[in-house]
């Protein structure tokens, strides 16, 4: 839309201008004479047209994606076929509101006419190809780096979701012959898991509550295998609940917390997941009892794949931080509420 209004704008001013010089030079040769803004008002009007049909040729026969010798000779003929329409036009409009007082049947007013009218045609002709093939080439760029985003956010996708598994697996099977009521249980959360997984928009966008839900089973399992050492509490706002977020993402942050954390901890902790809204970012922190040293600076897979798929999605419009508090160590995630 914005591309469609810019070329109309410049078709009218282009033309527009080239109108009005002509009435103004006209008027000092012949005076100001009524039948020139009659005769430039429809050179205006028909050199529109007939640019914008010359145009439509352009792009049905495909004359601008590559410029070749063919594709330039096809143009220049093009540009002079219309130069001429609008001198014959000027020529019949001129005969026709002047009739014996015309200039044009001089042979040398024709020929400077068409010298001028067909010059800026095929100046037109130029200007449009070198506008036209830059916004081109700036959109290919687009493209290809957005082909390269989704490329690399594919790829750290697939690194997760076999940690995100495994772990869930191993969980299952430390339980399956000490007490097989609660493998089941874990076995029904595992499957909600999946199928949340599988299921999930590929805008790599979610609600955050959907986040949550999926976390809270992630921790359900993890609690039947830390059993009283994995004390779990939710703190989401209700404005939170719906903002989208990219999906894994409080999973991440959940699980780093346990691998690096709690889990190194003789006596466990407790882990505390919270979400706000702050001005036009949601603020989600997963905050868990332990050390920074123990936490491994924040340098664990997980946390990198975070941050990167954070700087895919919303270059530095996002941030993951790590920080050390009195006896717990947070990771703090803000991105925009919208996306």
């Amino acid at each position: 839309m914005k591309t469609s209004r810019t070329y109309w704008l410049c078709q009218i001013l282009g033309w527009g201008i080239y109108s009005a010089l002509g009435i103004a030079g006209a008027a000092q040769e012949i005076g100001l004479r009524p039948f020139l803004f009659i005769g430039y008002g429809a050179f205006f009007l028909y050199s529109i047209a007939l640019t914008h049909a010359f145009r439509a040729v352009i792009h049905r026969k495909q004359w601008a994606l590559a410029i070749t010798l063919r594709s330039v000779a096809r143009l220049f003929a093009g540009a002079l076929v219309v130069g001429a329409i609008q001198t014959l036009l000027v020529i019949w409009f001129d005969l026709l509101l002047e009739g014996s007082r015309s200039g044009f049947k001089q042979p040398v007013n024709i020929i400077g006419l068409s010298v001028g009218v067909v010059g800026s045609t095929l100046t037109w002709t130029i200007l449009y190809l070198a506008l036209t093939t830059t916004r081109r080439a700036r959109q290919k760029d687009i493209t290809l780096e957005l082909l390269r985003r989704e490329t690399e956010l594919r790829t750290l996708e697939s690194q997760i979701n076999p940690h995100f598994l495994f772990n869930c697996l191993n969980s299952i099977r430390a339980l399956v012959a000490e007490d097989p009521a609660k493998a089941q249980d874990m076995i029904t959360r595992f499957a909600a898991i999946l199928r949340y997984n599988l299921n999930r928009d590929l805008n790599r966008l979610v609600p955050l509550e959907d986040e949550v839900e999926v976390a809270a089973d992630y921790l359900a399992l993890e609690s039947i295998r830390f059993e009283d050492r994995l004390r779990v509490r939710f703190e989401i706002a209700p404005e939170a609940a719906k903002t989208p977020v990219p999906p894994m993402l409080v999973q991440t942050l959940v699980e780093n917390a346990l691998k690096h954390g709690i889990a190194h901890l003789p006596g466990g902790g407790e882990m505390i997941v919270r979400a706000s809204v702050d001005g036009g970012h949601v603020v989600l922190e997963v905050e868990n009892t332990g050390r920074l040293a123990v936490s491994n600076s924040g340098n664990g897979v997980g946390l990198k794949i975070a941050r990167e798929r954070l700087r895919l999605l919303y270059a530095d419009r996002a941030k993951l931080t790590l920080s050390e508090r009195a006896a717990t160590v947070a990771a703090t995630v803000t991105i925009p509420s919208q996306p």
